[in-house]
């Protein structure tokens, strides 16, 4: 089964490149994030028509939104938090028809947290630190739930070389020591395995993203591992491939992310 993630960016204004990405990865599930998209707006036929008949999407107008589209049956689970009482459209779970038995999905997209990376000084910074806790408490409860994976824009770039200067970066908000020892706990206590640096040593360059400030963002590279695949630890031993499709930053009316994908097997 391949699971792939990607920060669309606008599914209304990019649903058309999901053919080029289906033509690429060819994913069974594919899991958007920043969809922009009230409900009743989502291109459903659309995507439908490019092959994935069960979809379920959690928007709201031109701000955040996530959304699952599959091949494979499979059923929403709706007991999931309101993360901070926002009802901002952070969070998907769903259960997989998978062979092997239900795979528990869950599509994040975690706060940016704005520029400034002091909780006192930046409300948005302080949402990020909160909704990371709430959700590193809420998965503890499920880490004993075998098959689950965790998917989405994360925005925190955790290692050394998931981000093109570590030294330049420390105080920039998404590799900041506090942010990057929440995603550590969220992982911890989630009892969550890596999945895309279980293929690529810690020690390798690895982006998801690269800023839409770069004139050439391919010859700058100052990229950012932004998205990310994590499984639970019964299922690290299926994982037999990963994908990062760096070459969709390059589309035209590209998103600033890149689709990532992991394969498991039966």
């Amino acid at each position: 089964m391949r699971i792939a993630t990607w920060n669309i960016n606008s599914v209304r204004l990019r649903w058309p490149l999901l053919k080029a990405l289906d033509a690429a990865l060819a994913p069974d599930v594919l899991c958007l994030q920043e969809t922009k998209c009230p409900d009743e707006l989502f291109p459903r036929a659309e995507i439908e028509a490019l092959g994935f008949p069960h979809i379920a999407a959690k928007g709201m107008k031109g701000y955040n939104g996530v959304a699952i589209l599959s091949r494979v049956p499979f059923t929403l689970v709706e007991d999931a938090p309101d993360w901070c009482a926002r009802g901002d459209c952070r969070h998907l779970v769903a259960l997989l028809d998978a062979p092997g038995g239900p795979i528990e999905l869950h599509d994040f997209y975690v706060p940016a947290g704005g520029d400034i990376p002091d909780r006192e000084a930046n409300p948005k910074f302080a949402h990020k630190l909160d909704f990371v806790a709430e959700a590193t408490a809420w998965t503890a409860t499920r880490a004993p739930t075998r098959r689950r994976v965790l998917v989405g824009d994360l925005n925190i770039a955790p290692l050394e070389h998931d981000v093109w200067s570590h030294k330049q970066l420390l105080d920039v908000v998404s590799h900041t020591p506090i942010e990057v020892d929440a995603m550590g706990r969220w992982m911890e206590q989630g009892q969550w395995h890596d999945a895309v640096r279980h293929f690529v040593p810690a020690s390798e360059k690895l982006y998801s993203w690269w800023s839409y400030r770069a004139r050439d963002w391919a010859a700058a590279d100052r990229g950012r591992r932004l998205d990310h695949i994590w499984v639970s630890d019964d299922l690290r031993g299926k994982l037999t491939r990963h994908h990062i499709l760096r070459e969709a930053r390059g589309w035209e009316k590209a998103s600033d992310h890149v689709p990532v994908m992991v394969e498991l097997a039966k």
